[in-house]
Parts: structure tokens; C-alpha cells; sequence
């Protein structure tokens, strides 16, 4: 085996439950000082693992259960597989990226993605010295068999290409090969590699045989890639002649981290999901808060008071509602609150900015009580668990096609609810920092997107900047009895 894939497997557990895009020269030029460095963080990752190597510990089960256990009802535990272990470090292990599943992706209900290797690319709000991986088979039809998977720090963005040196070959509870029940999900091993943050990661699965529908999130802004057959060690990318604008498999990576001491969910519809963002420039407001957070942390975090050590993951499913289910949009709120929120790694606190879509989306929409009252359930789940929510407004809309009055007053009465108080542990008013001062039913134009629903790049960083970095942090209220 060549050095460069050596792994350092900690405990695995399983559970149930195409476009291309030229890279923008500013991100070229970041992305070129960033990989200067890369090769040096994989030196001194690998001297960290050499120097620690007699010292093994395994990692307890609950560091990838987020603050919570999973569902017990969903859950087939795996035991540890052979050399299960990893060497001792510091750090906690946090969400660095995540995406929502959404649905059983169209299309791949016969042959899946069966003889085809995926290379997902995603983005990292913090960095760390080991990684993992989450991946589900939530939509699929039958057992999705991954025989093998890697993961690589990206060599440019917008690349299949890896950097060689950063190259590690996966493992499921000390096996090559693992087996997601249709339904489930699987964490892997830990392996030993410096991921930086604000940095592209690749990783790659390939399954030889179709589990149905592929689980996926469809609106990634985000170019990935697919190859014939087995592909999951090349890092020269050329093997992956097809792209894709989805996420397929691949819902979360963790890493062990000193740059964080916690997770904060981003929970919401396509605001979240950042659907009108630049695609490929990680502009989402989630985005723009895992920035905002290690820039104030960086410079000591004077002007926004108690800063906590946060990485940022979003899940974000665009269409989302806060009441009723999709087949197309995902679950709603109520129904994946506990997979996409609550069991995320470490979570401390979430954002809700859900609703909206539970007032355009109906003919016969929900009113104020109803959604109002969705929102003080997940409050309630959360702070059962110790979990800080901040709750958001819901934006303006007027002029988009499913505008009327009567919804515009649903609205607002959801947003005098929010506003009183007594509803989330504290809130951030999207509403207010994006309407037009002079028809406060409409967006500032500079901030819409053209479609008077979503914002604009520079709408969704006026969102993340609008939050009180201070506010995420401390206790949620005692839970409601």
C-alpha cells in the first residue's frame, strides 16, 4: 500500500433509519496560496501519527452521535473492526460540512449508480487532524454496497484532481467494504489527515451494484464529479469525464478539530440551501457565518463580545416546510429534525429559518397558529437535548409568483410570534435587515436574487452578518415540562 493511503481507523457504526463551470480567477488565486500549503500539513500530520504511534486509543462511540444518541429504533450497531483504533490527539470532533438527503434522486431507480465511482466536492468550515464520513442510503430501495471510498484534500477548486500526499483510503469498522441498509446510513473510521478549513475535499465512492433510488441533495451549487468503474484513487481526476450538480451519498464530514469546540446548524428551506447563490463560490449564509466565526475568533472577536468555536453545517432542503412532508422537497421540520439537527457531531446550537414555504407552497395554506406552533416543537426537541436555538424571521416575498395579501399577513403574523420573545432562546431579524425600508413587503433590491424570494450573494451575507456571533453561545431555556 503506498504511504500516502495509510488510515488510522477509530469505531464505525452503521445505521437505519451532471456542467462544468470555468473556475472564477479569484478563488484560483486563493485556492493557489492555500495549496502551497497543504503539502506541509500533511507532513506534520503524518510526524504526529509516527511520533504517537505506540499510544492507541479507541474513540468512544458517542463522539459521532452528535449531543444525543441516534434513533434507537433505526440503529444496528457494528463492532470494532481490526487495528479499530487511532492514535491519541486533541481536539474535539465537530461538523465541518453536511447536506440534507432530499429524496431518491430521479432516474436511478433501476440501476442507481451501480459500476460508477462519485466524487463528491465539498467545502469545509473548520479544518482538523483526522476525518470521517457519513453516508446514507435514507431513499433507497435495497442494500447500498460501497466496496470502496477515499477521501482527498482537492489540488485546485472546481477539480476532480487530488492532492496525492492527502489521499486516504476509507474503512467501515476496519473493512474496505461496507453495507448501508436501505434507509440507513453509515459512519466511517477515522482517518489521520490534516484537512484545512475554508478548502475543497474530495471524496469518492464506488458501489458495484444499484440500492434503487440514489439519496441526494439536488441543489449543491457546487460542481462534482462521476467515472466509469472503479476510480476512487485517482488523484489525477482525469478518469471523471461526467459532472453533477448534486451531492449523492455523502451527508456529513467530521473532523477532530482545534479550531472548534462545537457544531451550529443552519436548519431551513432553499434561503438555507442557498439556491441563488453563485455556484461554486460557497456564498450561502451559512457559508458567510463559518467565515464570520474564524475571522472574529482570529482577530480576538472584540466587537461581537463572547464568540464561541463553531463550525457551521447546513441543513438546508430547498422547498422545506415546517409541517408537511415531500416526496421531491424531503421531510419536514417536524419529521427530520432529530436526523439532520440533533444527532449532528457535537451540536450546541441551530438556526431556524423555516416557514415560508408552509405559507407559498399550499393552496390552502397553513396558518400562523399552526406553523408557529411546528416551530415551538422543534424548539422544545431541542432544548430536550441542551441545544441553543436562534430563530429567524421569515424574508419578504412580494412580487414572486405565489405572493398574495392573504399570505403576506400569515407572514407577519408568524414574524410579530417570533419577534415577542417567548419562542426561541434568541432571534435574528432576516426580515428586517433584507426588506425595502419603503415596501417592507418586498426585498431591497440589491438584495433579491430577481426572483422577489431568494436573496442575492450579497443578500445571503447581509443575512449571516446580521446574526450576533454572541448569541449562539450559552445554554438553551430549561426544557418545557
Amino acid at each position: 500500500m503506498n504511504s500516502c493511503m495509510n488510515a488510522c481507523p477509530v469505531g464505525a457504526r452503521t445505521h437505519h433509519p451532471e456542467q462544468h463551470r470555468s473556475p472564477h480567477e479569484e478563488n484560483h488565486t486563493r485556492m493557489t496560496a492555500k495549496h502551497h500549503g497543504y503539502a506541509l500539513l500533511a507532513a506534520i500530520a503524518a510526524f504526529v501519527v509516527g511520533v504517537s504511534a505506540a499510544i492507541y486509543v479507541s474513540v468512544a462511540s458517542r463522539d459521532g452521535a452528535g449531543s444525543g444518541s441516534r434513533s434507537a429504533g433505526n440503529t444496528v450497531a457494528v463492532g470494532p473492526g481490526p487495528g479499530n483504533a487511532a492514535p491519541v490527539s486533541t481536539g474535539v470532533w465537530v461538523g465541518a460540512w453536511a447536506a440534507a438527503p432530499a429524496g431518491g434522486e430521479p432516474g436511478t431507480d433501476t440501476d442507481g449508480m451501480a459500476g460508477r465511482t462519485v466524487r463528491n466536492v465539498v467545502h469545509t468550515g473548520v479544518g482538523g487532524t483526522s476525518a470521517r464520513i457519513t453516508l446514507s442510503n435514507l431513499y433507497g430501495s435495497g442494500p447500498l454496497s460501497v466496496t470502496h471510498a477515499t477521501l482527498a484534500v482537492a489540488a485546485a477548486d472546481d477539480s476532480a484532481a487530488a492532492d496525492p500526499a492527502t489521499l486516504r483510503r476509507l474503512t467501515f469498522g476496519g473493512s474496505t467494504t461496507v453495507v448501508v441498509p436501505a434507509g440507513g446510513q453509515a459512519v466511517s473510521d477515522a482517518v489521520a489527515v490534516a484537512v484545512p478549513h475554508d478548502a475543497d475535499i474530495l471524496v469518492s465512492t464506488y458501489s458495484p451494484t444499484s440500492a434503487g433510488p440514489v439519496t441526494y441533495h439536488p441543489r449543491a451549487r457546487q460542481t462534482s464529479y462521476v467515472a466509469a468503474g472503479e476510480s476512487t484513487e485517482d488523484v489525477t481526476g482525469a478518469t471523471f469525464t461526467s459532472t453533477s450538480l448534486y451531492w449523492r451519498y455523502l451527508t456529513a464530514l467530521d473532523v477532530l478539530s482545534n479550531e472548534a469546540d462545537g457544531t451550529v446548524v443552519a436548519f431551513g428551506d432553499s434561503i438555507t440551501d442557498g439556491v441563488t447563490s453563485t455556484a461554486g463560490e460557497n456564498r450561502r449564509w451559512p457559508d458567510v457565518l463559518a467565515g464570520r466565526l474564524r475571522t472574529a475568533l482570529t482577530t480576538g472577536g472584540s466587537a461581537d463580545g463572547d464568540i464561541p468555536r463553531y463550525g457551521v453545517v447546513n441543513a438546508g432542503i430547498s422547498g422545506n416546510r415546517v409541517l408537511v412532508d415531500d416526496p421531491l422537497r424531503g421531510a419536514s421540520g417536524l419529521h427530520r429534525f432529530d436526523r439532520d439537527v440533533l444527532d449532528r457531531t457535537n451540536v450546541k446550537a441551530v438556526v431556524i429559518d423555516l416557514g415560508i414555504n408552509d405559507i407559498l407552497r399550499d393552496p390552502n395554506p397553513a396558518g400562523p397558529q399552526a406553523i408557529v406552533a411546528g416551530l415551538r416543537t422543534l424548539v422544545d426537541r431541542a432544548h430536550a437535548r441542551g441545544v441553543r436555538v436562534v430563530g429567524a424571521t421569515l424574508t419578504p416575498f412580494r412580487g414572486h409568483r405565489g405572493y398574495t395579501d392573504a399570505r403576506e399577513r400569515v407572514r407577519q403574523s408568524v414574524n410579530a410570534a417570533i419577534r415577542a420573545g417567548d419562542l426561541f432562546d434568541e432571534v435574528v431579524d432576516f426580515d428586517k435587515a433584507l426588506r425595502d425600508p419603503y415596501d417592507p413587503r418586498s426585498l431591497r433590491s440589491e438584495y433579491d436574487s430577481g426572483d422577489h424570494l431568494h436573496p442575492s450573494d450579497r443578500g445571503y451575507r447581509t443575512m449571516a452578518r446580521t446574526l450576533d456571533l454572541s448569541e449562539l453561545a450559552g445554554p438553551a431555556a430549561p426544557a418545557r415540562l
